[in-house]
């Protein structure tokens, strides 16, 4: 499927919904799993995923640590902060807000 802006900008509302969830994951784990909820439909390249996992941690609303794991790979594992509890809450109600106003234009139009 097709990269849709929409989906770009959503990136980190879901990012920050699955680590709530879900607790501390590596960024193959946020991918994995944004497919399986989305049954498919959304998919994260690697190219979107890690800049904003970037910006994430810059603003405060994750923490990334360096981890090994079973295998004897390191990866860098997420885990949400207090500040970005805040900010899911926020983006939220936002794209509740977003998604609302557009079903009622597309029922106008």
């Amino acid at each position: 499927m097709a990269r849709h802006e929409a989906f770009q900008g959503s990136l980190p509302l879901l990012v920050l919904k699955i680590l709530a969830r879900r607790g501390p994951l590596h960024g193959y784990g946020i991918t994995i799993r944004i497919q399986e909820v989305s049954e498919d439909v959304l998919r994260v390249e690697e190219g979107s995923l890690y800049p904003a996992l970037h910006r994430m941690e810059e603003a405060g609303w994750i923490t990334a640590k360096w981890m090994t794991t079973d295998n004897n790979r390191r990866g860098r594992v997420y885990e949400i902060t207090g500040e970005g509890r805040k900010q899911l809450g926020v983006q939220e109600k936002r794209w509740m807000a977003v998604n609302a106003a557009v079903l009622r234009a597309l029922k106008l139009a």
